[in-house]
């Protein structure tokens, strides 16, 4: 049996499809490698390429399932979206987001690793995460 696979794409949901790709490419700072109306005609996608060659989505649908409820990591689905950074790189990222004026928690560290957590315009739960140094 081969190892389970790496994760190739993420792909989240968003409300305004424009404000979050803005959002984004100042994040990631980085244009959308993909930006179209998928062959279905049932939603568009903007994506972006992360390092390790991992896709990250935005999508909006043409049909919506009875409005937009913000989101919580308390219902049932996603929790959260970890990316990988090293614990010398976390300073750097407080930095970033502070630039970009993105709230964020803060370093906290923990046994199991380090990480920054902060939200996107649609309230996602996103995280920059360091596993422990050593």
């Amino acid at each position: 049996m081969p190892n389970f696979p790496a994760l190739t794409h993420v792909a989240i949901t968003v409300s305004d499809l424009d404000a979050s790709t803005a959002w984004y490419q100042k994040l990631l700072d980085a244009q959308p490698v993909l930006d179209e109306d998928e062959e279905s005609g049932n939603f568009h996608h903007t994506v972006f390429a992360l390092g390790g060659g991992t896709l990250f989505g935005l999508h909006t649908h043409t049909t919506n399932s009875g409005g937009t409820h913000p989101f919580s990591e308390l219902n049932v689905g996603l929790d959260h979206i970890a990316f990988a950074c090293t614990q010398s790189e976390l300073e750097d990222w407080v930095a970033r987001l502070d630039e970009a004026g993105i709230e964020h928690s803060g370093i906290k560290h923990a046994h199991y690793g380090s990480g920054i957590s902060f939200r996107d315009p649609d309230n996602i739960a996103l995280e920059f995460f360091a596993p422990p140094a050593g």
